[in-house]
């Protein structure tokens, strides 16, 4: 319970300490660049895993 109650602490802390990096109009550029690299590297993933599973599901054109 007490490794659940420092979790939750921890998740908390990192919203407020990201709302209040966000209005710093130089925190809100670090922000948008993490968001847009992960929104990149998302990407890719489903891209892949849709690709993935695409050929899976084709019979094989041999």
């Amino acid at each position: 319970m007490k490794n659940l109650v420092w979790f939750l602490i921890g998740v908390i802390g990192g919203f407020v300490a990201a709302h209040f990096m966000n209005k710093d109009p130089r925190g809100h550029e670090v922000l948008a660049d993490a968001d847009a690299r992960i929104t990149e590297f998302t990407t890719i993933l489903g891209d892949a895993y849709r690709e993935q599973a695409a050929r899976l599901v084709e019979p094989d054109q041999n």
